[in-house]
């Protein structure tokens, strides 16, 4: 429980930074976003998905 506790810490700091570091850049990033169609960000959010999935096998792998 303490590591799924650590890396969700881990994902918020990472899901935070842009926000805190380029404030402007991120509201049009939003704003460019809201005008995308849904069927592409589910695409988009599937090769997130799936890239880190590999990225989590690989590091695995190396135990």
């Amino acid at each position: 429980m303490k590591f799924f506790f650590c890396v969700v810490g881990m994902v918020m700091i990472v899901e935070g930074l842009p926000y805190f570091a380029i404030p402007s850049k991120m509201k049009e990033m939003v704003l460019m976003i809201i005008s995308l169609e849904d069927t592409h960000l589910r695409k988009f959010g599937f090769v997130l998905m799936l890239a880190g999935l590999l990225i989590i096998y690989v590091a695995m792998e190396g135990r």
